[in-house]
């Protein structure tokens, strides 16, 4: 081989090795954008080269190593901001939760002292009423006693006349008995013909 076909064929294969570095560059800027996972096979079968050039050329090896490394520490801060974000939003809310938390426990409070001075006044209203309730019914109580001792006297008492009345009408039937046998003894034949 002559030393010209030698440096047009080293020249045509650094020409050949720069298009695939470039193709790998441009297939790897577009897996960034795309947020496709990087790989060897990956890249290999996008940019159309092969996985052997890109172990071992030492451009193409730097550059996946490169474009790993910026996808890790791409992913790696894109974790963080997004753990950030959480971290903020939990912060927030457990700030939220215990605002909420303390305006209840402030609620609860006001609710149970209305309670209490309502319970009191319940009760002093169920005191009052207790005892005129207990004077009402003691008053009632006695009338009742007093009716109930009128009306066993007067009951009493008609018994007594009932008693009285029955006495006066077996005395009376009695006398009429009596009366009636005098008379029917008085009466002569002649006279109880005369009436008839």
């Amino acid at each position: 081989m002559t030393p010209s076909r030698t440096r047009a064929a080293n020249q045509a294969r650094q020409q050949a090795t720069a298009r695939k570095l470039h193709d790998i560059e441009q297939t790897l800027r577009k897996m960034r954008r795309e947020h496709a996972p990087i790989t060897y096979p990956a890249v290999a079968i996008r940019s159309g080269v092969s996985r052997t050039f890109l172990y071992q050329n030492p451009d193409a090896n730097a550059l996946m190593a490169k474009a790993i490394v910026t996808v890790d520490d791409q992913r790696r801060q894109g974790r963080a901001s997004q753990d950030a974000q959480i971290e903020a939003s939990w912060r927030e809310r457990a700030l939220n939760a215990e605002d909420a938390l303390r305006a209840a426990h402030g609620e609860v409070g006001t609710q149970r002292d209305r309670i209490a001075v309502l319970l009191g006044q319940i009760r002093d209203l169920e005191a009052t009423y207790a005892e005129e309730t207990a004077q009402r019914i003691a008053t009632q109580n006695t009338a009742l006693k007093r009716q109930i001792q009128e009306l066993s006297q007067e009951n009493r008492s008609l018994q007594e006349k009932l008693r009285a009345a029955r006495d006066n009408s077996r005395f009376a039937d009695r006398r009429v008995a009596q009366l009636e046998a005098e008379l029917a003894g008085r009466v002569t034949p002649t006279s109880a013909s005369l009436v008839q």
